[in-house]
This record gives structure tokens, sequence and C-alpha cells, in this order.
């Protein structure tokens, strides 16, 4: 038996709350995985799990084999990732929490990645909220706001620009604004996240000031308000990386540039009590990368 395996495949089915999910993501069958917690407890002479349909718990003996255990496997990762072992071919899943916002961003960048590394999978967890990231099953994650959970280690940090946008034909069609002020005479498509969400803050001579808008379409999709500027309805206040590469292409343009929105903490975290693997440092530095090429060409812009 290969103990440390084993080891590893136990704690990664409590971490998961089942065996399927671990055969899905080692590429083994329920089985395999099945076999080789058996084996552990035979060897230790100890019942691991409680079993029901509906539920899979750790008996005491597991709790305390899993304690035991767990330095020993964050050990030992700490190894491979400090002597770099993996990391000239990173291999394994990575599974990340990404924004609504930052998924299509992501998502058109991701495959290059992916073609320079055939063993490597990534999968993205799409929301705008996340809990327990051990519970989620998550390797990495983006959040968004100051970082007080002290389960998690904050890696990198940087500012989510919001701009303002239209599509080229309503710029046409209803000419080109001036100041903020002037969005009270403009359709505006609100992406309904809460209270005030129809309340847009930009910088000016003055300092920072809320402006409110109105239009005819409100959507709780950023995807929605999204398609919605691009189709030529009126002016969106949306996250930069949702835009980004229609500004690029020319399908939207910014608007309001001498007026920007203050920015929003940000930051690429994971589970403090997991060494970061080399698979996922290749994510976390790719997803950097990208994000920092955007806030280059936007100071040059």
């Amino acid at each position: 038996m290969d103990l440390l395996g084993a080891l590893g495949v136990l704690a990664r089915v409590v971490e998961t709350g089942s065996f399927s999910a671990v055969a899905r993501e080692r590429e083994l069958s329920q089985a395999a995985v099945a076999r080789q917690v058996s084996q552990l407890e035979d060897h230790f002479g100890v019942r691991l799990f409680h079993r029901t349909t509906r539920k899979l718990s750790l008996t005491d003996d597991g709790q305390m084999l899993l304690g035991l255990a767990r330095p020993v496997l964050d050990s030992v990762e700490g190894m491979e990732a400090v002597l770099g072992q993996q990391s000239a071919t990173p291999v394994g899943l990575v599974r990340v929490g990404v924004t609504v916002a930052s998924s299509r961003f992501l998502a058109q960048r991701l495959p290059t990645l992916l073609a320079d590394h055939p063993g490597l999978k990534v999968e993205l967890v799409v929301g705008d909220r996340f809990g327990d990231m051990i519970e989620d099953r998550l390797d990495l994650a983006m959040r968004a706001g100051e970082i007080t959970d002290m389960s998690v280690v904050r890696r990198r940090s940087g500012t989510a620009v919001r701009v303002a946008v239209a599509a080229p034909s309503y710029i046409k069609r209803h000419g080109e604004l001036s100041s903020p002020a002037e969005l009270a005479n403009h359709t505006c498509i609100v992406h309904d996240v809460g209270p005030d969400s129809d309340v847009w803050t930009f910088a000016t001579p003055e300092g920072p000031k809320e402006f409110r808008v109105s239009g005819g379409f409100l959507a709780n999709d950023v995807r929605a308000v999204h398609l919605a500027a691009r189709a030529g309805y009126g002016i969106a206040y949306l996250a930069l990386v949702e835009v980004f590469d229609d500004l690029r292409s020319g399908a939207l343009v910014r608007v309001l540039r001498d007026f920007p929105a203050p920015g929003a903490r940000f930051s690429l975290v994971y589970p403090s009590r997991r060494h970061l693997a080399p698979r996922t440092r290749l994510v976390m530095d790719f997803i950097w990368e990208q994000v920092r090429q955007v806030q280059a060409e936007t100071a040059c812009g």
C-alpha cells in the first residue's frame, strides 16, 4: 500500500465529503478510492468513517488519524513546492472561485495556459459570494474588499476598476458626455444588486461624488447589462475586466474618461491550511498577469 497516497485520498474525501468527487478529481474509479480507504482501515486496525446512504462522517479514530496525517501531507506538499519537482509539468485540477464579471474575461484566456500544460485542468466556480474555501473545495479564489477571514492566505492584491461604457452607436445618437451630471439626461442600464444600484460614483475635482441614474432596462445579471450596452441601448457601469475586450475591439467605448470611478480592492487567496501547490501557483500567476495587463493598458490609456 502507498501509505502517503492513501492518506492524501483520506484527506480529500473528508474535504469533499464524497468518494465520487475524489474519484473524478484523481481520474480513478470510485471503487479504487474506497479500496485505498479500506486499506488504511486494515493497516491501522480501525474504522475511519461512519457511512450512511446520505452522509459520510469521520469516526473518532478517523479524526485522530487525519489530525496526525495533515502535518505530514502539508510537509510533503511544501517540499514539492520548494524543490519545484512538479513545476516543470504541473498536472491536476485547480478549482478557482471567480466573480461573474471575471469569469468571461478568464474563460477567453485560460485556453492558452491549458494548451501549454496538457496535464493541467482548471474549473471556474462562478459566483459573487463564496463561503468556506475548504467546504467549497476551492484551491484559489478572487475576493473583493478587505480580507478579514483568518482561514485564507492573501497572495496577491490589486484594485478592480469600474468604468462607464456605451456602444459607438449610442454615442453617435446622443453625443459625448462632458461630466457625470449629464448622466441624468441619458439612458443608463442598471446592474441591480440591491439598494442604490442606480447610484454611480465618480471622481470629480471636488472629490468623489454620487450620481443617480435611470433607464428602462435593469438586470441582476451583469452579462445581460453588458449585452444591452453592446446593443446600443444606453450607458452601463461595469467592472473593467467585464468589458476590456470590447473596449479593445471598439464594440464599446469608455465615456467620462476624465472622471474615473473609485476602484474596489480585490485579492487572490487560498486556504491557509494548504501549501500552495505548483499547479495552483501557476494558475494564480497566470490570472495575476492577465489582470496586470489590464491595469497597465488602462494606465496608459
